[in-house]
């Protein structure tokens, strides 16, 4: 054979072999290492859509929160706001205990009047015990029953191993809350605030000629970091809530009782980093979007469109999405009338055979019982019909 010949085959052949190697490599399933083992009292790292956790450990234990109890305080003044009892630019009258407030201050002054949103400010970036309790007197008119609120909303959360007795962490007994909850809590956060939820990523915040910044050191480190939030007292040790978004994805890692402001940085990072390496997040259903257009019997309309009641997510390991298997289940024979959000079937999404979604298929608009004449030949032609016949 000609030298240059050989050669040339010998490229294409071994040009081939890599090619089929790259194609496999980009096909192959990334192996889900176990998760890393953080040196901290307790921890977690989960999707915020999903709720999926990725890693945890002693993620129920009751420990004191430190300043990490600001997230709960934050919720609560915002939730008085969404529902129109409270305005940013309100303000509130200083009180000499807000004044005296040990520990990280915002520095407001005795009988200052203080508008609500630089409050929020200063709790969120400056982590300020005095405007925390300034806050919960304004809203609740003492801290004791605003920390009633705090707990009430903690209930409906499910955050199940959490008890609020202040409004800024300072150590006090029977105060306490878990890394679990606080997951569960910066959720609804940013679920239900998005629009505040952005003074989290702010890096710093001047009041009174004075610019404090903020301690959460993620933030200057890694650009898809945009909170949540740090805290420290002896009890506690070093904590930090952190959230990270990249692409479309994004989690929440919870760290308590870490060693030092870097440990609690550097371990709350570890975890993310962990979470965005080995999984990945869709959205496989668009919630209030129609999935299918049920036959409805004896209605004013013949058909129904069913949906889901919101958006649904499903975190898997990465590239295995290919492998996801969806079942939609209607009922048979549905029946007029039927109201908005009736449930009517079923969406199952499995993944190698488990199932890791389970939502209702929902009614996206009512129907109403049809005229007597539609009724009777619905009726008439529910009788033909097999009773397995949804058509």
């Amino acid at each position: 054979m000609n030298p240059y010949k050989r050669k040339f085959t010998l490229f294409l052949f071994f040009g081939l072999l890599v090619t089929l190697f790259q194609a496999s490599a980009e096909n192959a399933e990334i192996a889900v290492p176990p998760a890393p083992t953080i040196p901290a009292a307790a921890y977690i790292v989960q999707d915020f859509h999903t709720g999926k956790v990725l890693a945890e450990n002693n993620a129920d234990a009751r420990l004191a929160p430190a300043s990490l109890t600001k997230i709960m305080t934050v919720y609560v003044v915002f939730k008085e706001i969404g529902n129109g009892h409270l305005h940013l630019d309100d303000l509130a009258t200083i009180s000499e205990k807000a004044w005296k407030t040990s520990g990280s201050r915002m520095f407001i002054e005795l009988g200052a009047k203080v508008k609500i949103e630089d409050l929020l400010k200063g709790v969120i970036i400056q982590s300020g015990n005095d405007a925390s309790v300034a806050l919960a007197e304004h809203v609740a008119g003492n801290e004791a029953t605003f920390a009633d609120m705090m707990n009430q909303h903690a209930a409906r959360l499910g955050m199940t191993n959490s008890h609020f007795k202040n409004s800024d962490g300072l150590p006090m007994e029977g105060h306490y809350t878990s890394a679990r909850d606080l997951a569960i809590l910066t959720a609804a956060l940013i679920k239900e605030f998005p629009d505040y939820y952005r003074w989290f990523s702010q890096k710093e915040f001047t009041y009174n000629k004075i610019t404090q910044h903020n301690r959460n050191q993620l933030l200057s480190r890694d650009e898809s970091v945009d909170g949540v939030k740090t805290g420290f007292t002896d009890d506690a040790g070093y904590c930090l809530v952190a959230s990270a978004l990249r692409e479309d994805m994004r989690l929440i890692s919870v760290v308590m009782g870490a060693k030092s402001p870097n440990a609690r940085a550097n371990e709350n990072q570890t975890l993310l980093n962990y979470g965005f390496r080995f999984f990945e997040s869709h959205r496989l259903y668009e919630g209030k979007k129609p999935l299918n257009e049920a036959r409805i019997w004896k209605g004013a309309n013949k058909t129904i469109p069913l949906g889901l009641a919101e958006d649904i997510y499903a975190t898997i390991p990465r590239r295995q999405y290919k492998d996801l298997k969806a079942v939609i289940t209607v009922d048979k024979k549905i029946t007029a009338p039927v109201e908005e959000g009736a449930k009517l079937g079923s969406v199952k999404v499995s993944l190698n055979g488990e199932v890791i979604v389970d939502k209702d298929l929902i009614a996206l608009k009512t129907v109403d019982k049809g005229n007597i004449f539609q009724r009777l030949s619905d009726s008439i032609m529910m009788m033909i019909k097999k009773p397995d016949d949804g058509k």
